[in-house]
């Protein structure tokens, strides 16, 4: 079975690494802080789950879950990441990031900041548009009527596609909103941004492919 790599266990990260275990998959948690604060967690998952060092989860992980401030993506471990599929759920805030011109100016988005460090990595981004309230209650087993689906971005076909199986194996479905480049269609107040699946803070609603899709098509730069 898969080994999951989080970098970050945070809300986002907590929760991917709570969805991972449940669907069976061993999971290493890291934190800028260090192995020691995340045994209250590690205990809450169980025998699946351990705690590590950044440099330790990115070289256990068969997939990585990059889930950190924007600001801190450059700490991100680079040699332990070549050749591996890592999924950047990092979200652009200036007031919490500082300003990053790139980012301002439209030249680059989030998911191609962090592919140009992690160069010999394959990056895609997924988990940036949905609270983690929402993440955590409205997964559904394959087939369900009522699944919900979740936009992802790449330039490396076959690492999507295992993003893709990953999802899948969790509970949600994958919508492909393009490459890295298009990744600014799922960030913060475009249309696919926490909306479909309810008001942040408050109820889960569902929200299939064809929902997500279009709301995806919708968004205006």
């Amino acid at each position: 079975m898969t080994t999951i790599g989080l970098i970050g266990s945070g809300n986002i990260g907590g929760t991917v690494a709570k969805l991972a275990v449940a669907a069976g998959y061993d999971v290493v948690l890291s934190n800028s802080r260090g192995p020691e604060t995340l045994q209250d967690l590690v205990a809450e998952l169980g025998p699946k789950a351990r705690a590590a060092t950044a440099a330790e989860a990115a070289a256990a992980g068969d997939i990585v879950v990059v889930t950190v401030p924007l600001k801190a993506y450059a700490d991100v471990p680079v040699a332990p990441l070549a050749g591996k599929v890592v999924i950047d759920t990092n979200n652009y805030y200036p007031e919490r990031d500082g300003q990053i011109a790139a980012l301002d100016n439209d030249e680059s988005t989030t998911g191609e900041l962090l592919q140009q460090h992690l160069t010999e990595s394959k990056v895609v981004k997924g988990f940036n548009n949905i609270w983690f309230g929402h993440l955590a209650k409205l997964g559904r087993p394959s087939g369900s009527a009522d699944r919900t689906a979740l936009p992802i971005a790449g330039d490396d076909t076959a690492a999507k596609l295992l993003v893709t199986e990953f999802l899948d194996t969790i509970g949600y479905d994958a919508v492909d909103a393009g490459p890295l480049s298009e990744n600014w269609r799922t960030q913060r107040d475009t249309p696919v941004y926490v909306t479909p699946y309810g008001p942040f803070g408050g109820e889960a609603t569902p929200a299939g492919a064809e929902v997500v899709r279009k709301a995806v098509a919708e968004a205006k730069r």
